[in-house]
C-alpha cells in the first residue's frame, strides 16, 4: 500500500484513553429493534453423522440437547464475554441443517432484542455453544470432529445499519447496505 489511501483505524471502543478495558457506555442511546443471525458447522465421520442424523447416538438426542444449549449460551453471553452488555433477549432460535455429503451439521442461531446495543455476540455464542454440545455428546464416537467456520451472517438495527455476509466475496469481506 502506498499510504495515501489508507483509512485511519477506528478507535478501540472497549479501551479508555489510558488503554484500560471498559464496557462501552450505551446509556444515552435509545433502544431499537436488533436482530442478528450467525452460522457455524461441525464436520464429523460418516458413522458419527449417521448416528446423529438417525437419532441413535449413545448419549441421546444430540441435536435436541444442542438446540437448548445454544439458546442457553446466547442468553449467557455477558457471563462469558467480558465486555458484553447484559441484554434482555426477546427471541432466540437455534436450527440445524444436516449436510450428508460433507458429514456435517450446520447450526444457525437467530437472536432479537429491543436494546441499546446489538446481539451479534449472542448469535455467535449461541452457535458456538450448540456446536460444542454436539462435540461433547459425540466425542466418544469421533474425537476428530472439527468446528468451523463460525461467522455472522447478518445483523439489523443500530447506528451502523444492516450487515450481510457475502461468502462469495472472500473471507472477512462483507457488504453493508444502507
Amino acid at each position: 500500500m502506498d499510504g495515501k489511501n489508507q483509512t485511519p483505524p477506528a478507535p478501540f471502543t472497549h479501551m479508555d484513553a489510558a488503554g484500560n478495558a471498559h464496557m462501552v457506555d450505551v446509556g444515552g442511546k435509545e433502544p431499537t429493534a436488533r436482530r442478528a443471525v450467525a452460522v457455524g458447522r461441525i464436520t464429523m465421520s460418516a458413522a458419527c453423522f449417521a448416528a446423529v442424523s438417525e437419532g441413535r447416538a449413545q448419549k441421546g438426542d444430540v441435536l435436541g440437547v444442542a438446540q437448548v444449549a445454544g439458546i442457553m449460551g446466547a442468553k449467557q453471553t455477558a457471563q462469558l464475554i467480558p465486555l458484553c452488555h447484559t441484554l434482555l433477549l426477546t427471541h432466540c432460535t437455534v436450527e440445524f441443517t444436516l449436510l450428508p455429503r460433507q458429514c456435517a451439521v450446520e447450526a444457525r442461531c437467530t437472536v432479537c432484542c429491543q436494546g441499546k446495543t446489538g446481539v451479534e455476540m449472542e448469535a455467535l455464542t449461541g452457535v458456538s455453544a450448540a456446536l460444542l454440545t454436539v462435540y461433547d455428546m459425540c466425542k466418544a464416537m469421533d474425537k476428530r470432529m472439527t468446528i468451523g467456520p463460525v461467522h455472522l451472517v447478518e445483523k439489523h438495527g443500530g447506528k451502523s445499519g444492516d450487515f450481510y455476509y457475502d461468502g462469495a466475496s472472500g473471507a472477512g469481506e462483507a457488504e453493508e447496505r444502507p
